[in-house]
């Protein structure tokens, strides 16, 4: 969160933090902000620099990297757990932001945490 960010969109990215495993659209988040939906993707847009989904999916690969370096849980197991639903969602999100497999970032950084 940048400094300075209104109460109400750092409530939702808390809330949505805890909820990474569920589904989550800008009206769930816009409601925890206590914020309409325009106001709320308005200043997500503004305090953030870009748009929910693509936050909610960089949050949800960032969960599956700690997963991945502290669980034994299997890959499908970890998609699962962070809002992906299945493995091969899991794996095209995490090539395409970390340029690796859910399985090559394992055994590189397992233990690492």
């Amino acid at each position: 969160m940048p400094v300075g960010a209104r109460d109400g969109l750092a409530r939702a990215i808390e809330w949505a933090l805890g909820r990474l495993d569920r589904p989550l659209g800008v009206d769930d988040l816009a409601r925890a902000a206590a914020l309409s939906p325009r106001t709320f993707l308005r200043r997500f847009r503004s305090e953030l620099g870009g748009t929910p989904h693509r936050w909610l999916t960089h949050q949800r690969v960032r969960a599956a990297q700690r997963h991945l370096e502290t669980s034994r849980s299997s890959v499908e197991e970890i998609a699962g757990a962070v809002g992906f639903g299945t493995a091969q969602t899991l794996r095209l999100h995490f090539r395409r932001i970390l340029r690796t497999s859910p399985n090559a970032y394992r055994r590189r950084f397992a233990g690492r945490a």
